[in-house]
């Protein structure tokens, strides 16, 4: 008999979880947590707190870190919330109610017990003040955003009521530069809308601030204060007072416009003279009855025209002025000029001294170029200048001028009375000698005049006025 070959069982394979997956070779693909890299390497809150440690009792650890670092968030959102409301005069209050309470109690002092509870009732009192949201919604409002020195400017602050009820009464507070405008605006009803107007002041030059609009919640006593912001902050620019100065009265610069200079050229208008043909010469410029009679190319040769490019140079250095109002002169003369040259089309450069940071080791030698797109880029920038002790003076304005500013044919020093004429000259030789140089000296104690120095046009003012007879009496020289 035969033995009979028992054939082994086959074994299935094992089941496959949800989270294992089979590759086309059979094999069960290993996920990113079967690698002991998983969490090598990691770097956050978990890992600095417990590790690589897994398990039930790290897992606590971390929840309870998470819940002492969001309850801390929370108490610090809440305490800045009350300190943001508190008064000075709260806080007292606040840490007297349960000093009078305990020290009462402890040495049966009714007088001091009811006194705290006093406290109590009048710090609930204050709290109440706080309640509630407004219905209103304010906004803000400049009338004008540029103005002269003196003009009258104004904002407004409207309320509007979108609620379904009627609005109380509420006071809003308008920063204005460095005082507040109080504005208040009285119940609205519901859909309805009020304004309030307020003045700017507008008797100095400078950018003047305004707003935000911000309302206060405050009680009585004062033990408590809430501020709400409903606006952004805007800014109105108080320019430089400028006057308008004709073209035919800036006859300087109108008998300089084309006339030739000592500079050859080889296309101008303004003819010089003949000379042989290089390479490179245009041949529209041969002169060909000349070359017809010598036998060699002879091109025509011309004296370069003069372009007007105007440079008004400005000192800022306290020690150029004897005072202030020298100074605002000295800006309205700066704006005037570029002004006029800004409407008259011409180049023009307008520079500012610039200043020396106070802890610097070495002086700056460098100037602020004002923009001259336009007119009022040109006083916004104006309106922004001040004087200061560490600004260049306006004999190293000059040279600085000069050295970066090309193809200048006249150039404005402004300055004030304390600059001497020896200081005037040596700032006009920083600048080519084919430049004619006018200073404009600020001086109210001055009778105004001209005189001419070397190389030099020296213009005294007392007023602005007096400009527009100065340049006219400067051409008629």
């Amino acid at each position: 008999m035969s033995s009979i070959l028992k054939r082994p069982a086959k074994r299935e394979p094992p089941h496959k979880t949800a989270t294992e997956s089979t590759d086309p070779n059979g094999e069960r693909a290993r996920s990113d947590s079967d690698f002991p890299t998983s969490i090598r390497g990691l770097d956050n809150a978990r890992t600095r707190i417990v590790g690589y440690r897994t398990g039930f009792l790290a897992d606590a650890i971390v929840s309870t870190v998470r819940f002492v670092v969001l309850a801390r968030s929370y108490i610090s959102r809440l305490v800045g919330r009350v300190t943001s409301v508190v008064t000075a005069l709260g806080w007292i209050v606040l840490i007297l109610i349960p000093a009078t309470l305990i020290v009462g109690y402890s040495i049966a002092w009714t007088e001091l017990v009811v006194a705290g509870y006093a406290f109590i009732a009048v710090a609930l009192m204050a709290a109440i003040y706080l309640l509630g949201r407004s219905q209103l919604d304010i906004s803000l409002h400049v009338n004008h955003g540029r103005v002269v020195v003196g003009e009258s400017a104004t904002g407004e602050v409207r309320g509007e009521n979108n609620g379904k009820r009627r609005s109380l009464g509420v006071v809003a507070e308008v920063p204005v530069a460095e005082t507040f405008a109080e504005v208040v605006l009285p119940s609205i009803r519901s859909g309805g809308s009020a304004s309030h107007e307020f003045p700017i002041p507008t008797h100095r030059r400078g950018v003047i601030s305004v707003g935000p609009v911000r309302t206060v919640r405050a009680d009585p006593i004062g033990l408590v204060r809430r501020e709400l912001v409903w606006t952004e902050s805007a800014e109105v620019f108080v320019h430089p007072r400028t006057i308008s100065i004709p073209s035919v009265s800036t006859g300087l610069i109108r008998d300089l416009e084309g006339n030739p200079t000592k500079d050859l050229a080889n296309n101008d208008i303004s003819f010089h003279a003949l000379r042989e043909y290089l390479p490179g010469d245009e041949r529209r410029n041969i002169h060909w009855k000349t070359t017809a009679r010598t036998g060699r190319y002879m091109v025509r040769q011309f004296e370069e025209t003069r372009r007007s490019h105007l440079v008004i140079a400005l000192s800022l250095a306290t020690t150029d002025f004897a005072n202030e109002y020298e100074f605002e002169m000295a800006v309205s003369v700066a704006g005037s000029l570029g002004s006029q040259a800004i409407r008259d089309a011409r180049t023009v450069t307008v520079v500012a001294s610039e200043q020396t940071p106070q802890f610097a080791k070495r002086k700056i030698f460098a100037v602020r170029a004002l923009s001259t797109l336009t007119g009022t880029r040109l006083l916004d920038d104006l309106t922004r200048v001040q004087s200061a002790e560490t600004a260049l003076r306006i004999v190293d304005v000059a040279r600085v001028t000069a050295e970066q500013t090309h193809g200048v044919s006249v150039a404005f020093l402004i300055c004030g009375s304390r600059v001497t004429s020896q200081q005037l000259r040596a700032a006009s030789t920083k600048f080519a000698a084919n430049v004619e140089v006018v200073a404009i000296v600020c001086d109210p104690e001055t009778v105004p005049g001209l005189r001419r120095v070397a190389g030099l046009s020296v213009l005294t003012i007392g007023y602005l006025e007096d400009l527009k007879r100065a340049l006219a009496r400067s051409a008629a020289v």
